[in-house]
């Protein structure tokens, strides 16, 4: 596939070339193709050859890519052939890049299947999240299951009674001896500390 740029300036004798192929895939059991190689030809001389890498969709389909260059900030899809021919000096980037080599139908693209990785940057960040979120979630449920009530561990314990301490010469005065059935009993007269019986 040649892309000439017709009587445009400085780009009159500018021509680019991409060569596809097609292949089946017995995984996929359907027809692949594939831009194998890019080539820069300048007044029928070819200046630039770089070599594509994951620039394929099924025979069907169209390829779609945001950017596809020979830098390495778009992932550098277009790769120098040699290091010692001019591909070195050149820098090419597509933007919106769509392409179809066969089955192409009344003019327009098939649908297309994009480049951009299942597992991108952001998809990556975005499970790496969820998969934190569900570990603090899952140490607060073992929290929650494994918590025991305070009751079991701490009982109500009441402090002991306690009495005031009392000089032998109180105790004559506040005491009243009781008759009772054959035993010694006392009352106490005054009344702050209740009744107690010995």
């Amino acid at each position: 596939l040649s892309l000439k740029f017709g009587d445009i300036g400085n780009l009159k004798g500018l021509v680019i070339r991409l060569l596809l192929s097609t292949s089946y895939s017995q995984l996929s059991v359907q027809s692949w193709f594939s831009l194998h190689r890019l080539q820069l030809l300048y007044n029928h001389s070819v200046q630039a050859t770089f070599n594509a890498t994951g620039i394929h969709a099924p025979a069907t389909y169209s390829f779609h890519c945001e950017h596809v260059s020979s830098l390495q900030r778009y992932d550098a899809l277009l790769v120098p052939s040699s290091a010692n021919d001019l591909s070195q000096l050149w820098e090419v980037t597509f933007i919106d890049f769509q392409i179809q080599g066969f089955n192409v139908q009344e003019g327009h693209f098939a649908y297309a299947r994009d480049c951009a990785s299942f597992f991108s940057p952001a998809i990556l960040m975005g499970l790496v999240m969820s998969l934190i979120l569900l570990l603090v979630l899952a140490y607060a449920l073992h929290m929650l299951i494994h918590l025991k009530s305070l009751d079991r561990h701490y009982e109500c314990k009441t402090s002991p009674a306690y009495f005031a301490q009392m000089k032998d010469s109180d105790m004559g005065d506040e005491k009243e001896p009781l008759r009772n059935s054959g035993n010694e009993s006392y009352e106490l007269r005054n009344q702050q500390f209740g009744k107690i019986y010995i």
